[in-house]
């Protein structure tokens, strides 16, 4: 089960900008990648493991902005298409992650 984090933050003062950093960096402290600068993908045990997920992410919103949250299986993330650039490094090894567990 793959879940996604998606949002978008205001950012025109300076508590804003803080508030947008100490969320994306929560994100990557909680072992998401970035996907692009406003979505981030982790890896979840099945439901369970991304209700957990959805929980430590409500308890660490901002102040303000949109957050949201998608979940969906493997094979619908496997499904997905890079129409565009390059993937990052990051998104190779969340791939390979998933084959260990």
């Amino acid at each position: 089960m793959w879940l996604f984090v998606l949002f978008d933050l205001p950012v025109g003062t300076k508590p804003q900008r803080r508030d947008a950093t100490r969320f994306r960096n929560f994100l990557k402290d909680d072992g998401y990648f970035m996907l692009q600068y406003s979505v981030y993908a982790r890896i979840c045990r099945g439901e369970d493991g991304a209700m957990k997920h959805i929980a430590r992410v409500t308890q660490n919103l901002p102040s303000t902005g949109s957050v949201r949250a998608l979940q969906v299986t493997d094979r619908q993330y496997g499904r997905m298409r890079l129409l565009l650039g390059e993937a990052r490094p990051s998104e190779k090894v969340g791939a390979a992650q998933l084959v260990l567990l």
